[in-house]
């Protein structure tokens, strides 16, 4: 097969891919969220009739979906609007719609079967999340932070910020901010009361938040209806603009060689087909929104473009010649994985010390966890080697540096940060691994940036 004619083929197959869940969304008006946090034993049900299969960071979650944790496992599920529901050990849910309102507003339910679940609602008086546990529903509509532990004879439900309306078997009434309830899961019973008792699970619910408070907020885009992935774009890279592009996002520790599809792999969805997972921790909105682009002089950078489509196949601008860029499978369901595979983070809590290298764009850091991950980047840049650093202690989020989610010129981002944060812990491990590489395949050529 000649180049051109696997350009052509390419090109089918992501206009075929586009169209698909193009089509299945304006007929159905279903939406796809993000698993943006795996740690440990994940498991989904993505409705393909093999049941429960390895989950990965980076998923599409569909209507339908049923997401399960083992002993050690954790996952978040963020919303475009921000909004995260996050699950912790011995937890079950399943998502029964995600989809949209006749105005455009966010319709989401998800079911909780067993376990723990905190939701973190941040979506318009338009949009409505409702969360069944039980014989119980809450439905939000206004700002609200809440923790839901559903075990065989009971449930309780704790308030942390807002007032939550709760209706079923018990009865409409109200929870307010800082109270709790217990409802008995065979009867009607339940009961109220002025605070809640704390959880284990609190602390890292609370650490989840305070992530992207503080980088979400530092990012110029985070006010977009599809602001999902911005705190990760905040924390993993950095703004600049590019003569001719204007204002592009690139991630630090990219490396001379480093291409934006070398890791990942291609999961299939019923109704949609194989769309791309990437194996970075923030790469969702880089694969979903905008293109991708090489600019000589500066490597590929993403450029957000308008927000105006959803792609399961990442786009492309003016690539070099031989770029690795995978094609999705033409037929079949199993996962393929390309490159370094697709990504599970270890348990809470277990790495104290991370080793960074060269092209690893990221892999391997655990979000949050590196103080000044800008000043990092240069560190390994300039050596042009692996570093081994030091993680926050006690699972504390890293304050972000004033560089964190801003635009900047190349010379700006190479010079030292003004930050007055301390610097990281740096030093230089004796044998950094070697990334491998997968065989070059020719991407679809654009010659116009988008």
């Amino acid at each position: 097969m000649t180049i051109s004619s696997i350009g052509r083929a390419m090109a089918l197959v992501t206009l075929v891919s586009i169209m698909l869940v193009a089509s299945a969304s304006a007929e159905s008006k279903a939406r796809i969220v993000r698993l943006s946090e795996v740690q440990g034993s994940v498991q989904m049900d993505r409705g393909t009739g093999d049941g429960f299969d390895k989950t990965f960071l980076n998923m599409p979650v569909i209507e339908g979906s049923r997401l399960k944790t083992g002993d050690d496992g954790r996952a978040e599920i963020e919303f475009e609007d921000g909004t995260a529901l996050r699950v912790v050990p011995k937890s079950e849910i399943e998502f029964t719609r995600l989809s949209l309102g006749d105005d455009g507003q966010k319709l989401s339910a998800v079911h909780l079967a067993s376990g723990t679940a905190y939701v973190n609602f941040r979506g318009k008086k338009s949009d409505q999340f409702t969360l069944n546990f039980g014989r119980e529903s809450v439905t939000l509509t206004e700002q609200s932070h809440f923790r839901v532990v559903l075990s065989d004879k009971q449930a309780t439900l704790a308030v942390f910020k807002g007032h939550l309306n709760v209706s079923g078997q018990s009865g409409p009434f109200q929870v307010d901010e800082k109270h709790s309830a217990t409802f008995d899961i065979d009867s009607d019973r339940y009961d109220v009361a002025k605070n809640y008792a704390s959880n284990p699970d609190d602390a890292w619910d609370k650490q989840q938040s305070e992530y992207h408070d503080r980088y979400t907020a530092s990012n110029s885009y985070h006010n977009s209806p599809y602001a999902y992935g911005m705190s990760d774009l905040s924390y993993y890279g950095n703004y600049m603009s590019v003569p001719g592009y204007g204002t592009v996002w690139q991630p630090y520790f990219m490396g001379a060689s480093w291409s934006p599809f070398q890791d990942g792999g291609w999961v299939f969805y019923p109704g949609a087909g194989y769309m791309w997972v990437s194996s970075y921790p923030w790469g969702w909105t880089p694969y979903r929104y905008g293109n991708w682009a090489f600019v000589s002089g500066f490597g590929w950078v993403w450029q957000p473009g308008y927000w105006n489509n959803w792609y399961a196949v990442p786009r492309v601008v003016n690539p070099p010649r031989r770029t690795p860029f995978p094609l999705p499978p033409v037929r079949g369901r199993a996962t393929v994985m390309l490159g370094r595979g697709l990504t599970v983070n270890p348990p809470a809590g277990v790495a104290q010390r991370v080793t960074i290298t060269p092209g690893s764009a990221g892999l391997g850091i655990p979000r949050g966890t590196v103080r000044n991950l800008d000043r990092v980047a240069r560190e390994v840049s300039r050596n042009d080697r692996a570093v081994e650093v030091r993680t926050e202690a006690h699972g504390r989020i890293a304050p972000p540096s004033r560089s964190s989610g801003s635009a900047s010129s190349p010379s700006t981002s190479s010079r030292p940060s003004s930050s007055s944060s301390p610097p990281p812990m740096v030093s230089t491990p004796h044998a950094p691994p070697a990334a491998p590489r997968m065989s070059p395949a020719p991407p679809v050529r654009s010659t116009r940036p988008h």
